[in-house]
């Protein structure tokens, strides 16, 4: 063990100045760590090295040095230390957990001296806290904890720890105190920082959501019709509003789902907060956990700083997961977790954060399906599904179409500066035939252009505009909603295959499928997921149907 002897003066003040290089230098708290444990080897011998905040009456600890242990790359906090201490995770967490109250442990008591504690000679005979036996069961024989105070406030200790039963010597339990001080002073200047960068962060996702709220009153309408079928769908949101149970909005693309999820959350209890949104689909897939439960600094490659995940801002308020089909099965097994136990950890971090946000789920796709071909699991299924809707295709609640149309109309035109007075009546035989296979939002985007190309005060929509490449879609109009089922199915496939005939099996882009019928793309790959309409193969095959109709 090195001592403190001739020349022990200008070596301190080299390690002092060492130390405040290394804890001023942009890393993080494990880099800090191993390098105050490197620089202090020459002079005082250990083999741990620890470092605790204290936040609200709970110390938790924050990051370890093991000597012999090296760091692999994309270690957490849980996963090097459960490796150091030859334990599995779980077995880790229960001996060691990262979070425990401050009252009656030894920091608590050094607090209050002022002071380093030192135990020397540790043993199962001499134990004065109870923390102490799971130090002599991780073969600790003797430790220094030495209290990070700042202007009379502890925020925190650093514990220096040996396997040997060598005593800590005064020159070395006095050289800790002076680097601990350094360490303070670096700590609280990091913590100030780190809390001044969450409170910027969530006034930037605030100052996002609070967008997202003036763009949906903006473009909020309530469930305009009253037909039995949306009659359905408003009784079913005034009994589970008032609640907390987790909904699923089930519904083709373009049916109004989001709306629907909206209307819960306005008419629940948490209404004054935003209703937080995510697009599951519109997320790369190894983004997707960190949009949802957020990321520390270094969690990844890009991962510059930490990004509060939607869960947290969700707090007090509703979730919103739109395409919640879409989301990978790793993320699934968190989502599960979040349900179950309300809780969960950001990327690369080891803190558990816990959550009451409501979640309200929605999907196009045939979740069921999804269980048997092994792309959903069947428990989150279940949690998900507490309390389902479904909302109805526009193809069966004609009735409403009138009203939508007199809605929009007037929508677009205080837009556009146009006065529509009437709508034509042979357009409106034409809205109330046609299939809508983009349900609301392609009648929504009818009519809007109509009323940019309107002349005068009549709308009028050209019937080539809607006619697509199987006119069969135009049926006649059915009070009852009976033109669906596997008829509109088989028609609505026709419809798909012959522009993507017609598109060499393209769906994106200027002459791509979706072009075509005038549909989102994103729109059209959920439907051709639904039919299991395989779109590769008209890349070679231009006659597919009419091989088909000849067939």
């Amino acid at each position: 063990m090195a001592q403190l002897g001739t020349g022990s003066h200008e070596d301190r003040y080299r390690l002092l100045l060492e130390i405040s290089r290394i804890v001023n230098a942009p890393l993080e708290l494990a880099e800090v760590t191993d390098a105050i444990a490197t620089a202090l080897k020459p002079l005082a011998a250990l083999d741990a090295l620890v470092l605790v905040t204290v936040e609200q009456g709970n110390v938790r600890t924050r990051s370890i040095h093991v000597d012999g242990f090296p760091r692999k790359e994309g270690d957490t906090f849980a996963d090097y230390a459960a490796r150091a201490m030859n334990l599995t995770r779980e077995q880790m967490e229960s001996k060691m957990p990262a979070v425990k109250p401050l009252a009656g442990t030894n920091l608590e008591h050094a607090a209050r001296l002022g002071r380093p504690y030192v135990a020397n000679r540790l043993s199962k005979d001499n134990l004065k806290f109870e923390m102490e036996q799971k130090l002599i069961e991780f073969g600790v024989k003797a430790y220094v904890l030495c209290p990070l105070i700042v202007r009379d406030h502890l925020i925190g200790a650093l514990s220096v720890s040996r396997r040997v039963t060598d005593n800590f010597t005064d020159e070395e339990v006095n050289l800790f105190g002076d680097v601990s001080g350094i360490v303070a002073t670096a700590l609280a200047n990091s913590l100030a920082y780190s809390q001044i960068q969450i409170l910027t962060d969530r006034l930037q996702e605030e100052n996002v959501l609070l967008r997202q709220r003036i763009a949906d009153v903006d473009e909020a309408d309530e469930m305009i019709g009253d037909s039995k079928a949306i009659r359905r769908v408003r009784e079913a949101i005034d009994k589970v509003a008032p609640t907390d149970s987790t909904v699923l909005i089930y519904g083709e693309t373009g049916t109004g789902k989001e709306l629907v999820a909206r209307a819960i959350h306005a008419r629940s209890p948490r209404s004054k907060k935003n209703l937080v949104k995510v697009n599951c689909a519109a997320l790369p897939e190894a983004l997707v956990a960190s949009e949802l439960f957020g990321h520390e600094r270094g969690a990844f490659t890009g991962a510059v700083q930490r990004r509060i995940g939607r869960f947290e801002m969700a707090a007090g308020s509703s979730l919103f997961m739109d395409e919640i089909g879409e989301i990978p099965g790793d993320v699934q097994v968190a989502l599960l977790r979040v349900l179950q136990e309300h809780e969960f950890e950001r990327l690369g971090g080891s803190h558990t954060i816990r959550t009451d946000a409501r979640l309200i789920a929605a999907t196009n796709r045939n979740l069921q399906q999804s269980i048997l071909e092994g792309s959903f699991r069947n428990d989150l299924y279940y949690r998900l599904n507490v309390f389902p809707i479904e909302v109805p295709p526009l193809r069966e609640r004609r009735e409403d179409i009138p009203r939508l149309v007199e809605c929009f109309v007037g929508r677009y035109s205080a837009r556009v500066g146009r006065r529509i007075r009437e709508v034509e009546p042979a357009t409106m035989d034409l809205f109330l035939r046609y299939a809508w296979p983009g349900n609301i939002r392609e009648l929504q985007n009818v009519v809007e252009r109509a009323v940019i190309l309107a002349e005068d005060s009549v709308l009028r929509v050209d019937p080539k505009a809607l006619v697509s490449p199987a006119p069969s879609l135009v049926k006649p109009f059915d009070a009852d909603g009976e033109s669906r089922g596997n008829a509109l199915r088989e028609q609505e496939r026709d419809m798909i295959e012959a522009a993507l005939s017609n598109s060499q099996g393209r769906v994106s882009g200027e002459r791509g499928a979706a072009a075509r019928l005038g549909l989102p793309a994103s729109t059209l790959e959920s439907k051709i997921r639904a039919l299991g309409i395989d779109k590769h193969r008209f890349k070679s095959r231009r006659d597919v149907l009419a091989k088909r109709s000849v067939a």
